[in-house]
């Protein structure tokens, strides 16, 4: 048996976040994640700093441009493809979104580049391409977290063709790491990609072989492109598909967005636009990520565990001694939703983020440029983490996510596709229904989008 501490109050969970030495990681219980091996999520703090250098190097602000034409020319393909099913309606959006965050990664990161494909459209190849290798292990994750490769490709029908991905996409990275390699030693300057950062890691890790404090190894170059694989995916693919049901519940939001969109891109095509003119632009956008992720993080709570003996912490007018060993929970969404720190905190209203508001209807570009996003305290509002182990994706996140705000409502609306003789109540019975009927499987998200149809259509 174990002792558990959850947490809520914004001050102790600053000092939890802070003191990294005295509440560390439960890297014990998050070696799972040491699927194709050891990563900074798994790291121990005096091991973790090495990890973090590698993987924030390629996360600046050079790739954003890329990040954000790529996310909407993936958009721009659902959409079209949204807007096609407008009488029968989009099949998953839950499952386009997933694979719209696959997409822009794969191409930003990894340097491979696909048009988008919808749920409903053929699978060409399921295994062996590096895409579909790569979402067929993260849509069995726990079962391949358990169940060795080796194993599961000895078995009948699907359980070998999950094992077998799991083989193909390790393939894969083995072979991006090789045309690497290959591209640097020939004074080339590769692909640009995450994986020239981590041959990089590997040369500086070989040189420095005596103490090993230095770059990554080979394992840690397999282990660390899954996870941020897993981590910059899913976040924010179910990230988009709580979004996507929500804007379809408040058609206002989709107007205050959709002239957002239109003042600042000035009557041009939003691809047309320039990332560093229009992104910092689009407040209303981030404001509907950032409410989203308030009421549905990723990651409801951070875990942690008392460490190097037994540790005094403030809580309130008291003070606890916790022992060694006692499992902490930072409550994300207890904190985020708390009354005292969130007018009328368990609804969703993006326009709590914005200060001095323009008119919702037909702004004029002085007016938007007049409002400003508002920035809650530290304590109250990290979706991404905080304290050094932030989420070093968090500004790639933040361009997908507006960059599909502004590219799907400037021009068309969603809706939700009625059932016969329902009624406007009964329809947002249904998802509020939907929206409450969550999972954690590794991450929050929805269990049964199917329960609700979208219909998407022009402006």
């Amino acid at each position: 048996m174990a002792i558990n501490l959850h947490f809520a109050d914004p001050d102790t969970i600053h000092n939890i976040v802070n003191r990294r030495g005295d509440f560390q990681r439960p890297t014990k219980e998050l070696k799972l994640l040491e699927l194709y091996g050891p990563c900074i999520s798994t790291a121990k703090w005096d091991d973790w700093p090495r990890h973090r250098k590698v993987m924030a190097t390629p996360f600046n602000e050079t790739i954003m441009k890329f990040v954000w034409e790529e996310s909407v020319r993936q958009t721009k393909g659902m959409v079209q493809l949204w807007a096609s099913a407008s009488t029968t309606g989009v099949a998953s959006y839950q499952k386009d979104t997933r694979t719209l965050s696959l997409n822009v990664l794969a191409a930003t990161g990894f340097r491979k580049l696909y048009d988008f494909r919808g749920s409903t459209e053929p699978i060409i190849d399921e295994i062996g391409s590096y895409r579909d290798s790569l979402q067929t292990v993260l849509d069995n994750i726990i079962l391949l977290m358990l169940v060795p490769f080796r194993v599961l490709c000895m078995m009948p029908g699907n359980w070998a063709r999950i094992g077998n991905a799991g083989i193909v996409f390790k393939q894969h990275m083995a072979k991006m790491l090789d045309d690497e390699i290959t591209a640097l030693n020939q004074g080339k300057s590769g692909s640009g990609g995450i994986m020239s950062t981590f041959v990089r890691a590997a040369d500086m890790h070989r040189a420095d072989h005596e103490n090993s404090k230095k770059g990554l190894s080979i394992d840690e170059i397999f282990g660390n492109p899954f996870v941020i694989n897993f981590a910059g995916h899913d976040t924010t693919a179910n990230t988009l598909a709580f979004a996507m049901l929500l804007l379809a519940a408040y058609l206002e939001v989709q107007d205050w967005l959709a002239a957002e969109s239109a003042t600042v891109t000035r009557g041009q095509p939003v691809e047309a636009c320039d990332y560093k003119e229009i992104f910092p632009r689009l407040e209303r956008c981030r404001a509907v990520i950032y409410e989203t992720l308030r009421l549905y993080p990723p990651v409801p709570a951070l875990p942690s565990i008392a460490s190097n003996g037994t540790q005094k912490l403030d809580v309130g007018d008291g003070t606890l001694c916790i022992p060694e060993g006692t499992n902490l929970t930072v409550n994300l969404r207890a904190m985020q939703v708390h009354p005292q720190y969130w007018s009328d905190g368990v609804a969703w209203r993006p326009s709590r983020w914005i200060l001095g508001p323009a008119p919702a209807d037909s702004p004029t570009a002085e007016q938007l440029s007049k409002e400003q996003f508002f920035v809650p305290s530290k304590q109250i509002f990290f979706p991404w983490g905080e304290g050094p182990q932030i989420c070093p994706g968090k500004k790639f996140a933040e361009v997908e996510t507006v960059a599909v705000m502004a590219y799907l409502f400037k021009a068309h609306r969603l809706e939700v596709k009625k059932h016969t003789g329902e009624t406007d109540s009964e329809v947002r019975k249904r998802i509020d229904d939907c929206l409450d009927d969550m999972d954690l499987e590794m991450l929050v998200r929805l269990r049964d989008a199917y329960r609700v149809t979208l219909i998407c259509e022009e402006a």
